[in-house]
């Protein structure tokens, strides 16, 4: 059996999608997530062995129901934060890198900037350290990340979804009718 087929037998890769956040102290398990202009914290106590990832939409908002405020930076980051230290890390150690706060579209806010803006201004003020990551920029990433070593890898989104249609011409006048 090769390295690479060895590791994947033994790696447990678990998916962060938006709103979520996981943590743990397992060696063997990858964190993974896709980023357009949505932001992933990948936050670890390099001593304890323990990190995690969250993956959020918005910077701040009011959410409705249950769950709906994961979705939002400063709870997300908060409730990451507070799973860490729950799980052995300690405040004074922690380390994050951020990557995600793409733009995707040239004809809107840029949703991205903001989210990006937002998470550097919450680690300044809460005196966590930034060591790395991938902020802003054009276009989404693929994102693994390994909490317990710190190791981020990063790939370009390049999928396409579909192509765009040509765009279609209106209909010119002719004065005909058409029954159907």
């Amino acid at each position: 059996m090769s390295f690479a087929a060895l590791r994947e037998s033994v790696e447990k890769r678990v998916h962060v999608g938006q709103g979520e956040h996981h943590v743990t102290s397992d060696p063997n398990v990858v964190l993974s997530t896709i980023l357009g202009s949505c932001v992933a914290m990948c936050l670890r106590d390099p001593y304890a062995g323990v990190g995690g990832m969250n993956h959020f939409l918005l910077p701040e908002g009011a959410g409705a129901g249950t769950d709906a405020g994961r979705r939002y930076g400063a709870y997300a980051m908060e409730l990451l934060i507070n799973d860490v230290l729950k799980a052995g890390g300690r405040r004074d150690r922690l380390q994050a890198k951020l990557f995600g706060g793409g733009r995707m579209f040239d004809s809107l806010r840029d949703v991205g900037r903001t989210n990006a803006d937002f998470a550097e201004r919450f680690l300044r003020d809460e005196g966590i350290p930034v060591v790395g990551g991938s902020l802003r920029g054009d276009g989404g990433r693929r994102l693994h990340y390994w909490p317990v070593s710190g190791r981020a890898l990063q790939r370009a989104v390049t999928d396409t979804v579909a192509p765009r249609p040509a765009p279609v011409a209106p209909p010119v006048e002719t004065g005909a009718l058409e029954l159907f």
